[in-house]
C-alpha cells in the first residue's frame, strides 16, 4: 500500500535545484520504508543501508573521504555502480550518530546524491543523544493513509480530483457508505492492504494488534526502568478512549499520574507522531496563537487504530451516521486526521478555537488556516441556527466563510448569526470532501473579495 501524495512530494523533491536529504518522520509501520522502495524504481542505482546492521553502519564509523565512503558502501553491498541518478536510503538511522552527522557532508560534498533517512521516533528521541544537522536537512512527514488512498487501495472509486463538490448529490450515499469503510478500517498501510485484498474487518484486528503490541515493546526497550517508561506504556494502552476530547494531563485516564508525568509522556509521543495535543486559541482571527495553558485537545495518529484500541468498531460497523458514534468523537478525530493527510508540513499543527470563558464559553471544533485566514470547522450535524458557537466565532471574525463538516450533501448556505446578525457563507461539507477543504473554502473567499 503506497501513500501516492507521499510519493508525488518525493518526486518533486527530486528535482528541486537545491535539493537536501530528507529525513522521513513518521509512526511505527506507517509505510516509510515501503514508499522509498516503491521510489527506488525510478532510480539507475539504488543504496539501501540499515544502521541495525553492522555491515552497514561500520563505514560510516570510518575516518575516510566522503566519495570513498559511498564507493566502500557500493562494493561491500556487491552492486556495480551504473551511471545515472542514485538513491540512498539510510534506514534505523537512530542507531548511527556517526550517519546522522555524515547528511551534512553528503549535503556539501556530493549534492548529486538522492539521500534518504528514516528512523524510528520512540528510539530516537528516549535513546540518541545525537540530532540531524541543522539547516542542511529537510523533512517530510509519512502519515496513514488518506481517505483517496484508500480509495484507491480497493479500487472502489476515480480519482477524486475529477469530482467537483456541486456534483457529489448523485453519488453521495456510496462514497459516504465508502467513507464510513475507511473510517472503520483506518489508514495504516498494513491494515488497507489487507481489507483491500479480503475485505475482512473482523480479522483486521490482528494485525492492529501486532502494531499496538509493537509501540509497547519500543518504550520497554528504550525507555526501561523510570517512571516516564511507566506513563508512556499506560498512555499507550489507554489513551485511545480519550480520543477527539479535551484533556486534563493531571491524573489522565483517572491514574494517579502528575501533570507534570503525563505532560512528559505526551511530549515523547508527539514527537514519534502517535499522538497530538491541539491547544485551543481564543482569538478568531490571526495570528490565533495557542493557549498552551488551557485543556488540550487529543488526537491520535490513526482512527482505525482508536477503533481497536478503544473498543468501539462495531459500534461503528453498526452505526448509520459517523456522528452518532462515540458522542461525535469519532467524527472529530477523522476530520482532523484527514486534515493532516495531504500536507506535507512538518510543523503543521491542529488547533480548536474557544471563547475563553471556561466551561459554559463557547468551542469551535477545530480551525484551520487557508491564505492566511483562520477557518472555522465544526463537525455535526443540525440545524443552521443550531450552531451557536460556530455563531459566536463568526461574530467575532473578520471573515464571511465558515465550515461544517457532516455526513450530508454537499451545498454552501448563507446564515445569519443568532447575536449580531453578521451574513456569512456555511459550507456544508460532507466526510468524504475533507481532502478539498483548502480548495472549496479558498473559493468562497475568492467570492467574498470579489476576485
Amino acid at each position: 500500500m503506497i501513500q501516492r501524495e507521499a510519493l508525488k512530494f518525493l518526486r518533486s523533491w527530486r528535482n528541486a535545484p537545491h535539493r537536501k536529504p530528507l529525513v522521513l518522520r513518521g509512526a511505527r509501520q506507517v509505510g516509510k520504508t515501503t514508499i522509498i522502495n516503491e521510489f527506488a524504481r525510478e532510480f539507475d542505482n539504488y543504496l539501501y543501508l540499515n544502521m541495525e546492521l553492522a555491515e552497514d553502519k561500520r563505514p560510516f564509523e570510518l575516518e575516510q573521504p566522503v566519495n570513498d565512503m559511498v564507493d566502500l558502501l557500493f562494493a561491500r553491498k556487491g552492486i556495480v555502480r551504473d551511471k545515472g541518478e542514485t538513491l540512498m536510503f539510510i534506514d534505523e538511522i537512530q542507531q548511527s550518530p556517526q550517519a546522522m552527522a555524515m547528511l551534512r557532508y553528503l549535503y556539501e560534498k556530493l549534492p548529486q546524491l538522492h539521500v534518504v533517512a528514516a528512523g524510528s521516533l520512540l528510539e530516537n528521541i528516549v535513546d540518541i543523544k545525537a540530532s540531524f544537522p541543522v539547516g542542511r536537512v529537510d523533512y517530510l512527514p509519512i502519515r496513514p493513509c488518506s481517505f483517496r488512498e484508500f480509495l484507491s487501495a480497493i479500487n472502489r472509486a476515480p480519482e477524486m480530483t475529477e469530482i467537483k463538490p456541486e456534483l457529489t448529490r448523485s453519488f453521495h450515499t456510496e462514497y459516504m457508505a465508502l467513507f464510513n469503510q475507511y473510517c472503520i478500517v483506518g489508514g495504516m498501510p498494513e491494515v488497507v492492504q489487507y481489507y483491500a485484498d479480503t475485505h475482512d474487518m473482523v480479522n483486521m484486528d490482528r494485525i492492529c494488534a501486532q502494531l499496538l503490541r509493537g509501540y509497547l515493546d519500543d518504550v520497554e526497550k528504550y525507555c526501561r526502568g523510570n517512571k516516564l517508561t511507566e506513563v508512556v506504556r499506560f498512555i499507550i494502552r489507554h489513551g485511545w478512549n480519550e480520543a477527539g476530547s479535551i484533556v486534563t494531563l493531571g491524573n489522565f485516564g483517572e491514574s494517579q499520574y502528575k501533570s507534570r508525568e503525563v505532560g512528559e509522556a505526551f511530549q515523547l509521543l508527539q514527537k514519534a507522531m502517535l499522538v497530538e495535543l491541539a491547544h485551543p486559541s481564543t482569538s478568531a482571527q490571526l495570528p490565533a496563537i495557542p493557549e498552551m495553558k488551557r485543556m488540550p485537545k487529543l488526537f491520535w495518529f490513526d482512527t482505525g487504530m482508536v477503533n481497536y484500541a478503544a473498543g468501539i468498531r462495531k459500534e461503528l460497523i453498526g452505526a448509520n451516521d459517523i456522528l452518532d458514534v462515540w458522542r461525535g468523537r469519532i467524527g472529530e478525530q477523522i476530520v482532523a486526521q484527514e486534515l493532516l493527510a495531504t500536507n506535507n508540513d512538518i510543523n503543521t499543527h491542529r488547533t480548536f478555537w474557544t471563547s475563553g470563558k471556561g466551561k459554559s464559553g463557547a468551542e469551535v471544533d477545530l480551525t484551520w488556516i487557508v491564505d492566511s485566514k483562520l477557518i472555522p470547522i465544526e463537525v455535526k450535524t443540525g440545524h443552521n441556527a443550531h450552531l451557536k458557537s460556530l455563531h459566536s466565532f463568526m461574530d467575532a471574525s473578520p471573515i464571511d466563510v465558515a465550515v461544517r463538516v457532516w455526513s450530508g450533501p454537499f451545498s454552501v448556505d448563507d446564515v445569519q448569526t443568532s447575536l449580531k446578525h453578521k451574513k456569512f457563507r456555511l459550507i456544508n461539507l460532507p466526510f468524504y470532501l475533507v481532502w478539498n477543504l483548502e480548495s472549496i473554502v479558498r473559493k468562497e473567499l475568492e467570492r467574498e473579495s470579489g476576485a
